[in-house]
């Protein structure tokens, strides 16, 4: 929430800057700091399509006796976060500032330039799945906990928010955001090295998962997935 999180921020809004598509997704991991995109909203339909989904994903959580609250994970709770408020607060800052220009259901085509939502759930394989059906060509993942995720067709980039785990982790991780914590670089400084990185990527540069074959693909499953 205060490394790599806001670093990709910074990128998104870099992206939009150039009319390219920045896509924030995992409805769960919103939850309680939504009004910070609606108040970001172009309109007052896009504000109300969001909170449409979330609305729509209570129900559905409800629907096998589950909630919000079911999140953090125990892994999320071990690297420091206590409750949802928490996790959305420093969810919501991979979004940036920009303007959001549109809101998209699970693996819907996208469309829009600039900087945009979809409704995934915030369990990683099954939400960069809709990412990429919706047309996402990059992902970039952010993770303090180590997270070797990879997709079949689509490069995954791997963003570490510390620089013990990135240390125990160097071929998994193609970015450390560990070092504006250690006070070594700036958000800004990693939100333009995360830029530059997907530019090159985008040029051809193989991420770490794809070099180390990280495949993972999972469609979103009959059952409450958070």
């Amino acid at each position: 929430g205060i490394t790599a999180n806001p670093a990709l921020g910074y990128c998104s809004d870099l992206l939009a800057e150039i009319a390219a598509t920045a896509v924030l997704a995992e409805t769960p991991e919103i939850f309680g700091a939504e009004h910070l995109l609606v108040k970001r909203a172009r309109n007052k339909q896009v504000a109300e399509q969001l909170l449409s989904y979330i609305k729509k994903y209570k129900e559905y959580l409800n629907r096998f006796g589950c909630g919000f609250d079911d999140n953090p994970s125990p892994g999320n709770k071990q690297g420091g976060l206590s409750n949802i408020l928490e996790k959305s607060l420093g969810a919501v800052a991979k979004g940036g500032t920009s303007p959001l220009i549109e809101v998209y259901d699970f693996a819907e085509r996208i469309a829009s330039p600039g900087f945009v939502f979809m409704n995934t759930p915030g369990y990683d394989p099954v939400s960069i799945t809709g990412l990429a059906a919706g047309g996402c060509t990059l992902l970039a993942f952010t993770t303090g906990r180590g997270s070797a995720i990879g997709f079949p067709t689509v490069p995954v980039i791997k963003i570490s928010s510390n620089s013990p785990m990135y240390r125990r982790m160097t071929d998994n991780m193609d970015i450390n955001a560990g070092a504006i914590a250690d006070g070594e670089k700036t958000v800004p400084q990693v939100g333009r090295e995360i830029f530059d990185f997907v530019l090159e990527v985008a040029s051809g540069r193989r991420t770490c998962a794809e070099r180390l074959g990280h495949r993972e693909f999972v469609p979103w499953r009959i059952g409450p997935v958070m």
